[in-house]
């Protein structure tokens, strides 16, 4: 289990505190896997007093390796039958990208340098100055140019060709036979906030009728390469966020609406935007890893609900232009489907649940605020073409034409 490490710190008196989210990894004593791999690579082997890790579901190690190199290691589990869908699915993109994506193209990833798909291993190069989109969110740097190159990346990524090693399966989320009631082994997995936090949607008739209509309709809508785990943390800015924009996980990339992934972008501005002005230390926009919502737990508390609607409508205004400016970026690259605008603003309005109910994993209840995002993913959900509108997601391309 990781724990935090960093908070943000000053490390030079005349720059801005930057928001460094980092944990302990892992002992690497427990995944012989990979150093195994590192070594097999010719790259040596881990340092383990220098490494790091990065938020996420899966253990990581980010740092130098004894030969020098620099280097982020994943693991992901692999079946009982020995098989690994996870890192299937990334070693699907790797090969689309190597042979599709041009030197220079808009949409980069980590350099793969190698993979173990046995033991569900995978070594990428470390992006030099690496902070995540989360981090840079947190801190008010992912700005309109990130954005719009943000937007540039996942409208190339729409663009790519179907393979034929692409999963054409399902994504697995929003679950619909979770819709109506949790299995028993996943309320043992749970929090008590998750639990209520599900019982949110289950509890709401119109909310269950509206997740259903979009998961059935998926089927019926044009499909493209889709990375269908977007969110900020995915997203990482070289050169402390001055540099090109990457990326990264792509262990859910499928042929599936591409909606998806527009509306986990838009999801997240709407989800930050709920968060970041309630945090009695300033830094709970918690636009980061779902399991480290220590930051503001008790945000919102004391407020009365018109406060907090007030209060999240303004930071709402304010994140918009966000929104507008990764849309931008994403017509630039692909003429979207005319439909695709209404369906990102329903899966946003999912978002805000899916980023709610894991964000809750670490509480007994679900503070204010949560219910807050609660009703705005709800609005936004019911209402996908009044929502899409104010999100600006029209396909009306800012220069009057589209390119591909």
């Amino acid at each position: 289990m990781t724990i935090t490490t960093d908070t943000p710190t000053r490390t030079d008196p005349a720059q801005p505190v930057r928001t460094r989210q980092r944990y302990r990894p892992t002992e690497l004593g427990t995944v012989p896997a990979v150093n195994a791999l590192l070594e097999r690579l010719g790259l040596g082997s881990l340092d383990a007093s220098a490494v790091t890790a990065f938020g996420g579901r899966n253990d990581n190690w980010a740092g130098p390796t004894t030969t020098g190199e620099q280097v982020f290691v994943k693991t992901v589990t692999p079946l009982p039958d020995g098989g690994c869908p996870e890192l299937e699915r990334a070693l699907s993109f790797e090969e689309s990208a190597a042979r599709w994506l041009p030197s220079g193209s808009p949409l980069r990833s980590p350099e793969l340098l190698g993979a173990d798909p046995s033991a569900g291993v995978t070594v990428h190069r470390l992006v030099p100055g690496a902070r995540s989109g989360a981090e840079l969110a947190l801190d008010g740097d992912f700005d309109d140019a990130l954005c719009r190159a943000a937007g540039r990346a996942v409208g190339t990524l729409h663009t790519l060709p179907a393979g034929a090693g692409l999963d054409t399966g399902e994504a697995p989320l929003p679950p619909l036979a979770w819709l109506r009631a949790l299995p028993w082994s996943a309320v043992q997995e749970r929090s008590m906030a998750q639990i209520a936090a599900w019982q949110l949607v289950q509890d709401d008739g119109e909310v269950v009728d509206a997740l259903a209509r979009l998961r059935e309709g998926e089927a019926s809508v044009p499909h493209a390469p889709t990375h269908c785990d977007l969110r900020f943390d995915q997203f990482i800015g070289a050169d402390e966020g001055r540099g090109p924009l990457y990326l990264c996980d792509w262990e859910e990339f499928r042929l599936a609406d591409p909606a998806r992934d527009v509306g986990a972008f838009a999801g997240e501005w709407l989800f930050h935007a709920t968060y970041s002005v309630f945090a009695p230390t300033g830094d709970a926009g918690d636009a980061g890893d779902a399991g480290d919502d220590r930051r503001g737990g008790g945000a919102g508390f004391g407020l009365a609900h018109e406060e907090i609607i007030g209060r999240g409508s303004a930071s709402l205004r304010r994140h918009l232009p966000r929104v507008h400016a990764f849309w931008q970026g994403y017509l630039e690259c692909r003429t979207p489907d005319p439909g695709l605008p209404e369906r990102a603003a329903a899966y946003a309005g999912w978002h805000m649940y899916d980023r709610l109910i894991a964000t809750a994993e670490s509480h007994a209840t679900l503070n204010p605020v949560a219910r807050a995002a609660a009703g705005i993913g709800r609005t936004v959900l019911l209402n996908p073409a009044s929502a899409a509108r104010t999100l600006g997601l029209t396909t009306d391309h800012p220069n009057g034409s589209h390119h591909r």
